[in-house]
């Protein structure tokens, strides 16, 4: 019982010590390691694009054999062009002399 119970305890402390990230960096590099200063690659977050809300006597009749299962999805993006802004250039920007340009970039 013995063995069983110490082979599960180092599998599970085994599974941690894997599970930790950044295992190249050592010391002064580790603890200065900055994630925003380095390429990461975004993850990407959708959303479903018109769903149907129905309510009252439509949701209590609705057919559901008639209902299509066809999801549209849509790219949500995070940040804008004002929020890569810093110091004045942030406190003075007008949206709305920049809303065709926040348009074409989303």
């Amino acid at each position: 019982m013995k063995k069983i119970a110490f082979t599960a305890l180092a599998i599970i402390i085994s599974f941690g010590a894997y599970a930790q990230k950044r295992n190249e960096f050592k010391g002064p590099a580790y603890k200065n390691y900055k994630p925003w200063q380095h390429d990461v690659e975004p993850t990407v977050v959708y959303t479903i694009i018109e769903k149907e809300s129905l309510t009252g006597p439509e949701y209590k009749n609705q057919k559901v054999w008639e209902n299509k299962n066809i999801e549209d999805y849509k790219v949500i993006s995070i940040g804008t062009k004002r929020s890569k802004l810093k110091g004045p250039a942030y406190k003075n920007y007008k949206p709305w002399l920049h809303k065709n340009e926040e348009d074409q970039d989303s």
